[in-house]
């Protein structure tokens, strides 16, 4: 039999694989390939700047995680007697390069839903089918894929809980085993590069923080997804609002690079429920099993607008007055967790050393933004982009314009979160601020929030100096509510339409 090229993007895993398991079914030696596409030699990447614009490509964060995976899945293949060929350029051209080299018949993966990715999977396909090769596409990536769900008139979902309403009433397919035993290899390896050559770590090296929070592959993301099954799930709708205790998944990079997929979650999830008999086992569970389905929707959405990615859902958002910040000192203030609000201050700086931040401090950092220093939402999701392991483009996308109110089942604008009042409520104890703001861990708890209503006095004892070791708030909250609404205000006016006479 002619081998089978298996390409890999965003479905790093051999388990509940589908293009592998097709690959396999096919007979013959399968050539697991992975191709890092480059901005500067691509075609297809030169149409995803046009498409995709900040979201060419990965931002460092992600490639950082994307590096260390390769090298599991390569660890993965090859304790299964195969290898995964690396190359870089145009995936277009490496693929018929080594469809030459090994004379393979057929090429499989599994899609991708952004909109730059479909189109240059498009042109692949259709060049590859020219040449007479078995070309196969699958789904690995979601529950349901985002063209099939459509409401009652035909058209696209945009309110959240009506799409996962229709979607519970779905099946949801059981995640397949790989077979045990080797996976067939060829004869002859075709070349491939290391995984140094595709220059995905930093060439300065500021990812110590990332190495130490998190060891990227399929291994690993199974162990989390046990772990976080068999205990904390059954308290996550008490616990995950709180950035001090260890109450959500840490499942979002594996479940983004594929080294988990969603059926794998569901199946876990149902397993739990054999004892009682009960689906969802709890309400933590079924919470869970929601935000789950918030990725879904994600991709739905995407899907439908493509132009979300730097255009408001809500057209009237495009005459929205966002303030001007010419020399970039408040948005540098915000990405650095420099703003004086602690909350929003600890969450930058979790991002920034860990790749990562809280899901409940993700909507503050992204409201304060947004309504507190009123820049405009694709300021932030250009730094998640660059910044966060996780950064998807469903999700950043879905995520930024729900909090600035411009997208679908939006946060109104109007709502408003008080970064003191959501540190009390959400960190009381403090114990998320200390961690990731230590100058003012000796603030008492009632000043630790809002440390600028301590008398000079305690922070002089709690060494605090602000301005100095510490800043004042970059905004008052009461003064930028105040215009934001305004803001919000003149936006709700209808547009002044004039006649030319």
């Amino acid at each position: 039999m002619t081998p089978t090229l298996l390409w890999f993007r965003q479905d790093l895993r051999l388990q509940d694989n589908p293009a592998l398991h097709a690959a396999l079914a096919r007979g013959g030696p399968v050539i697991p390939v992975y191709v890092w596409e480059e901005s500067c030699e691509s075609p297809a990447a030169e149409g995803a700047r046009a498409n995709d614009g900040w979201a060419a490509q990965p931002g460092a964060a992600s490639r950082w995680w994307l590096h260390h995976s390769l090298e599991a899945l390569d660890a993965a293949v090859r304790e299964r007697g195969g290898r995964l060929i690396l190359r870089r350029g145009d995936p277009l051209a490496e693929l018929q390069e080594i469809v030459r080299a090994t004379g393979a018949k057929g090429v499989y993966w599994n899609r991708r839903y952004e909109p730059a990715a479909r189109a240059r999977d498009a042109r692949v396909q259709t060049e590859l089918a020219a040449a007479g090769l078995d070309v196969k596409t699958f789904n690995s990536a979601l529950l349901n894929e985002p063209e099939t769900i459509l409401n009652k008139q035909g058209g696209p979902f945009q309110v959240f809980s009506a799409y996962w309403r229709h979607c519970l009433t779905l099946p949801v397919a059981a995640p397949r085993k790989l077979p045990a035993g080797p996976i067939p290899a060829p004869e002859r390896w075709p070349r491939s590069l290391d995984v140094a050559a595709l220059e995905l770590r930093p060439r300065v090296a500021w990812d110590r923080g990332l190495a130490q929070a998190w060891t990227p592959g399929e291994a690993s993301a199974a162990k989390r997804m046990t772990r976080f099954v068999a205990g904390a799930i059954d308290r996550y709708d008490e616990e995950r609002d709180f950035p001090g205790c260890d109450g959500t998944s840490m499942l979002s990079a594996a479940l983004h690079w594929g080294e988990i997929s969603p059926r794998q979650l569901w199946a876990a999830v149902r397993g739990r429920s054999r004892e009682s008999g009960v689906f969802p086992p709890s309400n933590g569970a079924r919470i869970f099993l929601a935000e789950l389905g918030w990725r879904e929707f994600a991709y739905h959405l995407l899907w439908h607008f493509p132009h979300t990615i730097e255009q408001p859902l809500r057209r009237a958002f495009a005459r929205f007055s966002w303030a001007e910040d010419p020399e970039g000192r408040r948005l540098r203030a915000w990405q650095r967790g420099q703003t004086g609000y602690p909350i929003v201050d600890a969450g930058m700086r979790q991002l920034w050393q860990t790749g990562w931040m809280h899901n409940r401090v993700r909507m503050i950092v992204a409201s304060f933004l947004v309504k507190h220093l009123r820049l405009s939402w694709p300021h932030g999701a250009t730094w998640f982009w660059d910044t966060l392991v996780d950064a998807d483009l469903a999700n950043n996308t879905l995520g930024w314009q729900w909090s600035a109110g411009c997208g679908a089942d939006a946060a109104p604008y109007f709502r408003i979160f008080a970064p003191v009042l959501q540190g009390r409520k959400f960190d009381s104890d403090g114990v998320y601020v200390r961690r990731w703001v230590p100058e003012l861990a000796r603030l008492p708890d009632r000043f630790l929030h809002a440390p600028w209503t301590a008398t000079a006095q305690t922070l002089a004892a709690a060494g605090v100096r602000l301005g100095e070791n510490y800043p004042r708030p970059v905004v008052d909250h009461a003064a930028a509510r105040a215009e934001a609404l305004a803001a919000f205000r003149q936006l709700r006016e209808p547009p002044v339409r004039t006649t030319l006479r």
